[in-house]
Parts: structure tokens; sequence; C-alpha cells
């Protein structure tokens, strides 16, 4: 792979030289690789396929679970969200102990691996919300709840530069990642000032189906807003809103 210089960018395919653009700017590659027929037949490349099929069953899986959370991620997801799930998901599948290599799966596999993900890497839960908060899955009744004290908001949550208002907001998702399906509620507070007045307890309840057998998650996150003219508008259109899976249950 070769970066491009010079004014005139190109885009397409020359000889054996294939021209394109990344978010890391215009880059150059020699065509080559190994031809498609082979690599689904030849035994030597078994392991290859393995991987291959572990690699698309892991992309569907995070699409699942993306899908589910769209309406959290509109405003909260970096740029490069998607593949860094995908690689979780693979460490989710690859802690499948039951299944055969190539066979191996979300569900015999650990889901608790994506306790902790974030989707926003410029604007991390981990560091943006220091108020202490409990997330608790209620398999039996199905309840996907988030508990949070009252607390100071300016002394609690690192907000991003321009900041005057806030909402937390959460999410209680049950997902067949077979079937690709899910069932996900959702929930946010009032837009609250930024400031040093102590908020009110704050408690989500987000129901899903009763005695599932599905993985579970919890998602919680934070978004900023600014008043302009007694007007609240997304901050820098939402870049910096932390959002983070604080609670799963694989089961």
């Amino acid at each position: 792979m070769a970066r491009q210089k010079g004014i005139i960018k190109l885009k397409g395919t020359i000889g054996d030289i294939t021209f394109y653009k990344t978010k890391d700017g215009h880059l150059a590659r020699e065509k080559g690789g190994i031809d498609a027929s082979r690599i689904a037949s030849d035994p030597a490349f078994q392991r290859t396929r393995e991987n291959g099929a572990e690699f698309g069953r892991a992309g569907k899986a995070g699409k699942t679970l993306r899908t589910a959370m769209r309406t959290l991620l509109i405003n909260s997801a970096d740029s490069r969200m998607v593949s860094r799930l995908t690689q979780s998901m693979i460490k989710v599948i690859q802690a499948d102990m039951v299944s055969e290599r190539g066979l191996r799966n979300v569900i015999d596999g650990e889901a608790e691996l994506l306790a902790g993900f974030e989707f926003n890497i410029r604007g991390k839960l981990g560091t943006a919300l220091f108020a202490p908060f409990v997330g608790t899955i209620d398999r039996a009744t199905g309840d996907i709840m988030v508990d949070l004290l009252p607390f100071v908001p300016a002394n609690m949550i690192a907000a991003a530069s321009g900041t005057t208002h806030f909402k937390i907001i959460s999410a209680g998702a049950e997902i067949d990642f077979e079937a690709e399906t899910f069932v996900v509620t959702t929930s946010e507070t009032d837009i609250l000032p930024w400031d040093s007045n102590q908020t009110v307890a704050i408690n989500h309840v987000n129901p899903v189906t009763p005695g599932s057998t599905k993985p579970l998650f919890l998602a919680l996150g934070i978004e900023f807003y600014q008043e302009v003219n007694g007007r609240m508008y997304p901050l820098k259109n939402g870049s910096f809103n932390p959002l983070a899976l604080v609670q799963v249950s694989g089961l």
C-alpha cells in the first residue's frame, strides 16, 4: 500500500495498480492475491475458510447489535466503531469452547466480553461520567435497569467544551444473533442543566422479554447540548457523546 502524492488524485485501476480513497488519504496498491475458487476448495486453505466464516459471523453479529442500538448510536458513534465492534465480536466467537473451529458463534461464546465496549472512542463513558451508577439485568422479569443517585453535574460529568446541558440515555436489548432479530427499549432523562445544582435520582427501566434465553445488553450514555437563545442544540453534532455497554448477560 502506497500513499498518493501530488495535486491530482486517482481513483480506479490502471494496469495492476488500484487507486482508492480512505479516511487515511488517497492510497494505491498492486493487484494480486490468490484465486477465489482455490481458496474455496483447496485443502491448504481450510484454516482460511474457517477464519473467513467466523469473521463473517462476527460482522453479522456486530450489525445486529448496532441495528438494535441505532436510536442511541445516531449521535454517539465514531467513524471506526464498526470495525472495532467486529474485532470485539471475533473475541466473543473465539471464546466458544463447544463448537468446532469455523463453526464457533456468539451464542456459544462469551458475550460478556462485550461489557465495557465504547461506541465512541472520541468520547468515552468511562472518562465522562463519574457519578456512581448501578446497572441491573433481571432475566426473569425482563427488566434491564440503570440507577443513578442524585449528583452534581459539574462535578460528576466531564462535559465537552461548550456544554450547557445534557441528558442521560440508556437502552436495554435482547438479541437473537442467529435469527438476527432483537427487542429493544430505550429511556432518557429530560435535558438537564450542566451546573452545580444536584439532580434528582435517575432510574431507567428498559423491559424486554421476561425469561428470555437470548443475550441481554444494557447501554448507558450521555448526550451534550448547548443552549443558544433559549434553544437546545446538540453539541458539535454529538461527536463527543459517550455510549457504552455497561452490563451484558450472555447466558
